[in-house]
């Protein structure tokens, strides 16, 4: 790494910045509601983006007011994603290249997601991607779900580097905000699906994880 780079490592976020699966829980998340004659509108979609699954689906039940409970839509959400996540499961661009390039450089990089840990190791494990990380923090390891800072603050003491040392790549405004609010280099990666979120607190918005400024940024050019 350049020593102009004042940052030490990487920190990923997985569900729309590294894999397209935000896409694919709107599919979900809209097969969920079409069974009880109601729309994934796209004001309930920004509300839940990157939020624990819990908390997403409570947040679904009290917009729509359904009569279910967390539990059910949680099975029956799990049955319905398996059966999209074999054929439909891609990874975002840039994401190869940019891996490489931070293991060439030897950047320390981990995982920090509000997905639990059981999917996100079978999401990884589609392209043997668990053993590239130093270490994966899933909804299982914080007590509190993004937008607060506590999942991001615990990766940068298991880094064992200052906040401001660590680089976060983020897709959704309320992962943004806890980046933002642990004081690192947040760095928005706005997809299809998070275009019109505000990421005007955030260090830098990319264009995609192939885009030039992540690596300047990181001293890789």
């Amino acid at each position: 790494m350049s020593e102009a780079s004042p940052l030490k490592a990487v920190v990923f976020d997985l569900d729309g910045l590294m894999f397209n699966t935000e896409q694919l829980y709107q599919q979900v998340g809209g097969e969920l509601l079409r069974r009880r004659g109601k729309v994934f509108g796209p004001d309930l979609l920004d509300q839940i983006m990157g939020r624990r699954t819990h908390v997403a689906l409570q947040m679904m039940i009290d917009w729509h007011e359904l009569p279910d409970t967390v539990e059910t839509l949680t099975s029956e959400s799990a049955q319905i994603f398996s059966g999209i996540l074999d054929t439909q499961l891609e990874r975002m661009p840039g994401l190869a290249e940019l891996l490489d390039a931070l293991e060439k450089a030897r950047i320390r990089k981990a995982i920090a997601t509000s997905s639990v840990r059981a999917f996100t190791e079978r999401v990884l494990g589609y392209f043997d991607l668990v053993p590239r990380f130093a270490f994966i923090l899933t909804a299982e390891d914080v007590t509190e779900g993004k937008p607060h800072p506590e999942i991001y603050q615990a990766a940068a003491a298991r880094l064992g580097f200052e906040p401001r040392q660590i680089m976060v790549l983020e897709d959704s405004y309320n992962g943004c905000q806890a980046a933002i609010a642990a004081g690192t280099y947040a760095v928005a990666v706005p997809g299809e699906h998070s275009r019109t979120h505000d990421f005007s607190r955030a260090t830098l918005v990319a264009e995609s994880l192939a885009d030039p400024r992540i690596y300047e940024a990181l001293g890789l050019r």
